[in-house]
């Protein structure tokens, strides 16, 4: 049990220098990376709330949130090679499931929308990446490597290879083929809508000024006729 633990810790300090270009040494990883700090000290509240330890496995999470600010309940299920990048204001509540190679910014929430017991908080597949302040709220699903774009608030299921943003979150972009979390690259689906409105807005314009100029040669064609019919008539005298 020791072993394969330590093999986790292994695994974690090894995505962080996989993920993290600011990541320089072990040494600095592990007494400077709060969340680090904090996956490490979920593991071990995590063993001691499955041994039915529950107020060792609070008081260590507890301490764990005083350390690092990164509240993690130690009933939450944490898959291998956990990232939470900066972490400051990270929330996962108590029956989350996070599967493997997921990484999570800062301010993230995934939290409940109900009091009642039971399943009330997200499953998270692998190789997901939500970005900054995103909160994920309710007894969803979010499907394999999808990415959730900071401030998103996601409140239904969202399918795998997706791209998710907004508030409430929206499917902008499916099969994606990476997770990193590109933010300048996320759709903006906002944008999207404006950008046709004011193309559609330019061609009704056009056709607007077509008309209108053919309205002003039809006035000029029948002002000709009437000048002719009035020249006709004098002539006819």
């Amino acid at each position: 049990m020791l072993k394969n633990f330590l093999k986790r810790v292994k695994e974690d300090i090894n995505c962080y220098f996989e993920r993290d270009p600011a990541a320089r040494s072990i040494i600095e990883i592990i007494f400077c990376y709060p969340g680090f700090q904090a996956t490490l000290l979920h593991r071990i509240a995590h063993f001691f709330w499955q041994k039915r330890l529950f107020f060792i496995a609070r008081f260590i999470s507890h301490i764990s949130r005083f350390l690092t600010g990164i509240e993690i309940h130690p009933g939450a299920k944490i898959g291998r090679r956990f990232v939470i990048d900066h972490g400051m204001g990270v929330v996962i509540g108590e029956t989350s499931e996070i599967g493997d190679d997921v990484t999570i910014y800062h301010g993230v929430t995934l939290g409940g929308t109900t009091w009642r017991k039971g399943k009330r908080h997200p499953t998270i597949k692998n190789n997901v990446v939500i970005g900054a302040g995103a909160k994920v709220l309710g007894n969803i699903t979010i499907g394999e490597n999808v990415r959730i774009g900071a401030n998103s608030v996601v409140v239904k299921d969202v399918p795998p290879n997706s791209t998710v943003v907004g508030v409430p979150g929206k499917t902008v972009r499916k099969k994606i083929k990476e997770a990193p979390l590109d933010h300048h690259l996320l759709p903006d689906p906002e944008a999207k809508a404006l950008t046709v409105l004011i193309e559609k807005l330019i061609k009704i314009e056009e056709e607007i000024n077509s008309l209108t100029e053919l309205h002003k040669n039809a006035k000029k064609e029948i002002l000709k006729n009437l000048k002719d019919l009035e020249e006709i008539k004098k002539t006819l005298k």
